[in-house]
């Protein structure tokens, strides 16, 4: 691997006015489990490097994997600068030094083996008939940036990440539910067994629902991400560059129910960290509160051009990527919730849909959706009666968020979002 020091010392000896080098390494060891047996054990190492330079005003941005020669990648960041336009050099001059250094505790390969029979096991003694499937990762990913302004920080983040998926076939009935979670250590297999034979269970009989119709539909926070998705969308400043996002005048104006509040914390959970992509510190930040908008967020060049506070959020895509705006550790709370799970919000529902697993989720900026109900179970008095098919639910996001009937208490991760369940009232329902 490139000494990062050497790399950016030979920028700066080849004419370069400024220079940041980031390395990023992970090292994860993936166990997958199909057809109820374990399939792979892996081990899988990558590396890589990327190097921003400004020479003459220009950027250029290079970027290499494995063992490469210093000054082959600089002159390769050179020549990529010519083909830009001139603009201002924009680096991080804060190096952080209070904050862990290593984030999380690893297992080893016989804890995950023994996570995915455990799960499948249970799984069968309650569904026979099951085809089960689990992946099981322990990854370790390091991070280091260093610039020619004097920034030097980075971080080791270990993952553990688990996933259960279970197919039932009856006749041309094909059913597959799945459940996933992410920690920073070892967690309890428990969580992830117990949803997937309740979606079982739940599904055990296909009902009909009346078609079309505008319903109350209970997502579940495994779905609901469909929503704030859209939202962080919507407060990107690039959003807000490009006057694209629906929001442009909607600072310190109600865009979603007051019942929601939408908060940045860097300390939360699996996805938190101390600085972003550019070196900049994270900072707590509420970007909704009761359903008014507080601000959009942006890298720092996109936070000088529109005067916003730099609050920690530009981020790559990958190594090849500048650093653009970006979102994590996305909290969505609310200030009224109900408590309990699943059943306990179906309870306020005479007639409803719950909506878990979906597909056709790319949603625009113009918030509309049309979606088909992969996992989707019919709410009757009350009561969760059984599995719908082949339905669709229409409506926008924008509207939908402002059409909130009530929250639950219990939120999930899925991605860097972190959501509860909530019922959203009047979407329009189809089903053949």
């Amino acid at each position: 691997m490139i000494d990062p020091e050497q790399l950016l010392e030979q920028s700066l000896k080849s004419g370069a006015e400024a220079a940041e080098v980031y390395i990023s390494s992970s090292i994860s060891h993936p166990v997958s489990f199909a057809a109820n047996r374990l399939k792979q054990i892996e081990s899988v190492d990558t590396a890589g490097v990327g190097l921003r330079i400004w020479k003459d005003g220009r950027m250029g941005l290079a970027t290499a994997y494995g063992a490469v020669e210093p000054q082959e990648i600089v002159n390769q960041a050179i020549a990529l600068s010519s083909l830009s336009e001139t603009e201002e050099v924009i680096l991080s001059y804060t190096t952080i030094a209070d904050y862990p250094r290593i984030y999380g505790q690893a297992i080893d390969a016989a804890q995950m083996i023994e996570h995915g029979q455990q799960a499948i096991a249970q799984v069968l003694s309650k569904y026979p008939d099951a085809i089960c499937g689990v992946d099981w990762d322990c990854s370790h990913e390091t991070l280091r940036i260093i610039n020619s302004k004097g920034l030097d920080c980075g971080y080791t983040d270990i993952s553990v990440d688990g996933s259960l998926s279970a197919e039932l076939t009856r006749g041309d009935d094909f059913l597959n539910v799945w459940y996933a979670q992410s920690e920073r250590s070892d967690f309890a297999i428990d969580n992830l067994v117990q949803k997937v034979l309740q979606y079982l269970e739940w599904a055990e009989k296909n009902v009909n629902l009346r078609s079309p119709q505008k319903l109350p539909i209970l997502f579940t926070a495994k779905a609901a991400d469909l929503f704030w998705g859209v939202v962080a969308m919507a407060m990107s400043g690039r959003q807000l560059q490009q006057q694209t996002t629906p929001w442009l005048d909607k600072l310190g104006k109600s865009v979603v129910s007051a019942l929601f509040d939408v908060t940045q914390d860097p300390d939360l959970g699996i996805y938190g960290a101390p600085f972003d992509d550019e070196g900049t510190p994270t900072q707590s930040v509420k970007w909704i509160e009761q359903g008014r908008l507080q601000g959009f967020y942006g890298d720092m060049r996109t936070c000088r051009d529109l005067n916003l506070p730099v609050t920690g959020n530009g981020f790559r895509g990958d190594l090849g990527n500048y650093p653009s705006p970006g979102l994590f550790n996305l909290a969505i709370a609310a200030h009224q919730t109900t408590t309990g799970d699943i059943k306990e919000l179906a309870a306020l529902l005479k007639n409803g849909l719950i909506v878990d697993q979906i597909l056709g989720d790319d949603v625009d900026l113009s918030g509309d959706f049309s979606i088909n109900v992969d996992l989707g179970y019919s709410i009757r008095n009350g009561e969760i009666v059984g599995r719908v098919k082949d339905t669709m639910v229409t409506g926008n996001i924008y509207q939908g968020l402002n059409q909130v009937m009530a929250v639950g208490s219990d939120r999930h991760w899925h991605g860097s979002l972190y959501v509860p369940a909530m019922i959203i009232d009047g979407l329009s329902v189809t089903s053949q």
